[in-house]
């Protein structure tokens, strides 16, 4: 089982839910957003703490770019920030070569800011899942294994089991979304990549509760499963989406009883480049 968490970087309040929790609790990788305004803070944190694994979380939207936001015009509004309406840009950049290519030098600048760092890169995601657009997966196919990545996230979650621990659960894929999730699997597999089988923290994005961490332990298929959250010290801080309770997933990460079950005969904690060690596959 590998537990992640995303945003590291976001603010100093994520980061120092990051470090209790790999400290005191079952957190075994974190996704780092390497432009965002704590990422020197979170990097400062990951050095401290060589057993945490850390992976590039490649933002597109709802953030600013790493690169300077005049070559990318296509990508981000008149204050720089990243466009927010996904829809509309998705479809940009699906049918604009000039989109395409600004998407492409950002994704480069991204790994080129994390290969900086010098950590061993453990896994990529993207910022609100974003990686399941075709175009983008392709772009971050191409560049990240250039940059020796070896696992990607593959949002795909089991809604039976999610209905085991509660009942009127529902998924919030679409359709679109479940056959975007397949296709990528696909494409991974191909690419000879890592992908957990199935991942936990989409249905109840900003609210893995203990209750339902739980309830998700004891149900927990065979095979290799992520579980990522958003954990935070405060519901409150510069970034914060509403209505998340980054609180309350930081409180679960560290409860006695899920520490006790993550850490039984049946599981192993892990991150994805503890795979890639396994087969020997090399990472930067």
């Amino acid at each position: 089982m590998i537990v992640t968490a995303d945003d590291f970087g976001l603010a100093p309040e994520v980061n120092a839910a990051v470090e209790t929790a790999h400290k005191s609790g079952i957190l075994t990788a974190a996704s780092l957003m390497i432009g965002a305004p704590a990422a020197a803070d979170a990097l400062d944190r990951s050095r401290r703490m060589p057993a945490l694994k850390v992976g590039l979380h490649i933002v597109l939207t709802d953030g600013y770019p790493v690169s300077p936001a005049s070559r990318l015009p296509n990508l981000v509004d008149r204050s720089g920030r990243f466009r927010s309406d996904m829809g509309r840009a998705s479809v940009r950049i699906f049918v604009d070569p000039m989109a395409r290519r600004q998407v492409a030098e950002e994704i480069t600048a991204q790994f080129d800011a994390f290969v900086a760092t010098g950590l061993p890169l453990d896994h990529v995601d993207c910022h609100k899942h974003w990686h399941l657009h075709p175009t983008i997966a392709g772009l971050i196919f191409d560049i990240g294994q250039r940059y020796g990545m070896t696992a990607l996230r593959v949002p795909s979650e089991p809604v039976r089991v999610l209905k085991l621990v509660e009942k009127q659960t529902s998924s919030k894929l679409s359709w679109v979304t479940s056959t975007s999730a397949a296709l990528l699997r696909a494409r991974v597999q191909r690419r000879r990549l890592f992908a957990a089988d199935r991942v936990f923290g989409l249905a109840w994005s900003g609210a893995m509760t203990e209750t339902r961490v739980a309830g998700l332990l004891a149900h927990l298929p065979d095979g290799l499963t992520e579980f990522y959250f958003h954990p935070a010290t405060s519901n409150s801080f510069s970034g914060a989406v509403p209505g998340y309770r980054y609180a309350d997933e930081l409180a679960a990460l560290v409860a006695p009883r899920i520490v006790s079950a993550a850490r039984g005969r049946d599981i192993r904690l892990i991150g994805y480049s503890d795979l890639a060690e396994k087969s020997g596959a090399t990472t930067h």
